[in-house]
């Protein structure tokens, strides 16, 4: 059987939250977990789901020095960096 051990919680984003204040949101947190007696990682990323006015995924992977754009929109099907993300969201909650 396959054991995992936790390293990190990752917690959801300030500057996303801010924005999306006014939206009906569900937020499941992160996680980067170590499969036991290996060295593999595993990251299970921060999901947001907004449902109104606006239906909206977002993943937010942990990101590191290679990797400069850690967010994907699923109904974009596109990766986005910060900047690109509070743009979006605040385009789309203009009209609220």
């Amino acid at each position: 059987m396959l054991e995992f051990k936790i390293i990190r919680n990752l917690k959801p984003n300030k500057d996303i939250l801010e924005i999306i204040n006014n939206c009906t949101v569900t937020i499941q947190s992160g996680k980067i977990k170590q499969l036991l007696k290996t060295n593999l990682q595993f990251i299970e990323p921060t999901k947001y789901f907004i449902t109104y006015p606006f239906t909206l995924t977002i993943y937010e992977y942990c990101i590191n020095e290679i990797n400069n754009k850690p967010f994907y929109i699923k109904e974009y099907n596109n990766k986005y960096n910060l900047q690109e993300i509070l743009h979006i969201l605040k385009k789309l909650t203009k009209n609220l």
